[in-house]
């Protein structure tokens, strides 16, 4: 996206109310009236409606309901996450596709949406089922000042900005799997994988990645998947807007994300256990090859379960075969 119409989009969008003339947009811009009129034809294209009347101008009828990179800046609140943005109808992994960009030097912000992903990936290379235009498939791209062992704070502070922005949108009642997963009931609705590449002393890049069910029906998932997805639209019996929901993620994330550089872990840590799957119950779970039982606490700053042993010791887990739905 250039950054000529992202200008337009901004403009087109602040006044979308009224008529703005084709000679102030080519003032705004700095623009030929000519240019200017090619861009909205492009809009145009992307199914923007608008409304032309001699001596008046263009405004601003309607917006499409299929996503695209133009679409996604129509509205969008943030002041560098999404800013630059690539959008593309199909790619094997956003993942992949955002560690190659920012192996090439992309900037942080940069954010990747893919409308379907062919070969889309979760945590420990397991396989997302994302070839479908259902979802937000999407990763972006930040360069924080942090050690390595803070990154799985920022897996964290991403999975209560997806249960925020679900609770607010949906009005469900999602609860976060640690350390990655969000679910509706006890069944998955989007995941986060998180990858980096750092040294000992500081974090080059992270990139993360989220995949969101949204608009999907039952016959979306086939019998490898069925039993333990879902989607927003499943457990809502309606439709959301995907643009609408990737805004707010964006624009919530950049929000959590510059108020946890400057504050620290505690308030996520807070939002985090306020959503946190099974807090307070009873789970099962191997270490070692032994098997135990414990009660979920919440979770430690360096993003560690908290679990509470039958001797009322706590103890922290950082990789477990835990049996969150049935017993090990």
């Amino acid at each position: 996206m250039s950054s000529t119409r992202e200008k337009l989009i901004t403009l087109l969008a602040k006044h979308s109310h009224t008529f703005v003339s084709g000679q102030w947009l080519s003032e705004q811009l700095n623009l030929s009236r000519t240019a200017v009129w090619k861009q909205i034809k492009q809009l145009k294209l992307d199914g923007y409606e608008f409304e032309a009347t001699p001596n008046k101008g263009y405004r601003l009828v309607s917006t499409p309901d299929k996503i695209s990179q133009n679409t996604i800046y129509w509205g969008l609140q943030t002041k560098w996450l999404g800013k630059p943005l690539q959008y593309y109808d199909e790619l094997p992994s956003t993942q992949i596709h955002a560690n190659q960009e920012a192996q090439a030097g992309a900037s942080q912000g940069l954010v990747v949406v893919a409308e379907r992903q062919t070969a889309g990936k979760g945590r420990l290379n397991r396989t997302w089922f994302s070839n479908n235009s259902g979802g937000l498939w999407f990763s972006f791209i930040l360069r924080p000042t942090l050690l390595p062992t803070q990154a799985p704070q920022l897996t964290l502070l991403t999975a209560t900005v997806l249960a925020e922005v679900i609770a607010n949108k949906t009005n469900l009642q999602p609860s976060i799997k640690w350390p990655n997963d969000l679910l509706i009931g006890d069944k998955k609705v989007a995941g986060i994988l998180t990858e980096m590449q750092a040294e000992q002393d500081g974090i080059h890049y992270l990139v993360i990645g989220i995949g969101l069910n949204i608009n999907q029906g039952p016959e979306a998932f086939d019998d490898r998947v069925k039993n333990r997805a879902t989607s927003l639209s499943i457990e809502a019996q309606k439709r959301f807007d995907k643009r609408d929901l990737l805004q707010a993620i964006l624009t919530r994330f950049e929000y959590h994300y510059e108020h946890y550089l400057e504050y620290g872990f505690e308030q996520v840590k807070k939002n985090w256990e306020s959503y946190g799957y099974r807090i307070n119950q009873s789970i099962t779970y191997v270490t070692r090859n032994q098997t135990h039982n414990g009660i979920i606490k919440g979770i430690a700053e360096d993003g560690a379960l908290l679990v509470e042993t039958k001797n009322k010791s706590v103890e922290r887990l950082y990789s477990a075969e835990i049996a969150w739905f049935e017993e090990v």
